[in-house]
């Protein structure tokens, strides 16, 4: 039996829709970064961009637990001496939600020119208003979802 391999010319690309409404970031993150790399296909294949395209919808009401609001912060350096910057979570979600998902699916992501390809098939959305109706997405519920 051989091992099947997957070509570039072989990849089926389709879109699906992850509504975030009270699930929390890394839930969704992991589930998201999955569906970009391919791992939930059985045609996936490591060296070989075999993921979907995704739009998370709702990115504003997306949970964190415990006291993240407050304690987790991004940190990032804007190349200066002295130049170390950091946002609180609570702060980061109430003022750009999305880059807080991004950031998490990122790190989820390979580090190397495949996981820069992947990310761009990522789209977020604050609301449920999204321009990708001509796509026909497919809905995704996310395991493990807060009722």
């Amino acid at each position: 039996m051989k091992t099947f391999m997957a070509k570039p010319t072989d990849i089926e690309r389709k879109w699906f829709v992850v509504d975030a409404t009270n699930i929390p970031l890394g839930r969704v993150a992991s589930q998201v970064a999955d569906i970009l790399t391919g791992k939930n296909k059985p045609t996936f294949t490591p060296h070989v961009d075999t993921g979907d395209f995704v739009i998370v919808i709702n990115s504003d009401k997306i949970v964190l637990t415990g006291n993240k609001l407050v304690d987790k912060k991004m940190r990032w350096h804007t190349g200066y001496i002295g130049g170390l910057k950091e946002i609180d979570y609570g702060t980061l979600m109430a003022k750009n939600s999305p880059k807080a998902l991004e950031k998490a699916v990122k790190g989820m992501l390979p580090k190397t020119s495949l996981g820069r390809k992947q990310i761009t098939r990522l789209h977020i959305y604050k609301d449920a208003n999204h321009n990708h109706q001509a796509q026909k997405p497919e809905i995704v519920e996310v395991k493990g979802a807060r009722n």
